[in-house]
């Protein structure tokens, strides 16, 4: 969307133009939906969270000033509807996982991965963190948030962030140690 496609859509909008919205909605939903799934980890509450994303957004429509891009001020709408979910439920983040949640052993394989195994045994090994890890580990590293961001939003201390990521990175070395190291 070009500057001038979202200056017209958002004087749009402001005066009630639903087409407007559908048309914001249908650019930009995908990429909503995408930062709410990588911090819920929940694609059925992600889709209800987008939803009321862009609901919110139409009911600030005459209030709303965005000083740059819409895509970045919708992502971070995205992002604050996703933590304040987190928050609502009042998550008890445990350290470890329940044993019937385990990841197996990663097996050494025979040939080289290609790039969508590849992909897929690293969302697996992300999704395999305990909770809090998981969720520190998606903000810092896929959303681009700061330690002291992340802290903030979780309502946290910057050295539980940094213990977590901590505890994140060295489980994902050893979950994916048999894939990047070969035996020689």
């Amino acid at each position: 969307m070009t500057p001038k496609e979202e200056e017209r859509l958002l004087s749009a909008l402001k005066k009630n133009d639903t087409r407007a919205l559908k048309q914001i909605f249908e650019a930009v939903y995908p990429l909503v939906l995408h930062t709410i799934v990588r911090v819920v980890n929940d694609t059925a509450v992600a889709e209800d969270l987008a939803q009321e994303v862009f609901i919110r957004f139409w009911d600030k429509r005459h209030d709303i000033d965005i000083r740059f891009s819409l895509v970045p001020y919708l992502r971070k709408m995205a992002l604050n509807q996703a933590l304040g979910f987190l928050r609502s439920r009042k998550i008890s983040f445990s350290d470890e996982l329940p044993l019937d949640q385990a990841a197996p052993a990663a097996e050494k394989p025979d040939h080289l991965l290609l790039d969508g195994e590849l992909q897929l045994l690293v969302e697996q090994a992300i999704g395999s963190l305990p909770e809090r890890c998981g969720l520190i580990f998606r903000l810092s590293r896929f959303e681009g948030m700061s330690y002291q961001e992340i802290a903030d939003a979780l309502e946290i201390s910057v050295k539980t962030v940094e213990n977590q990521m901590g505890k994140a990175l060295r489980l994902l070395r050893e979950k994916m140690y048999g894939y990047v190291h070969k035996p020689e």
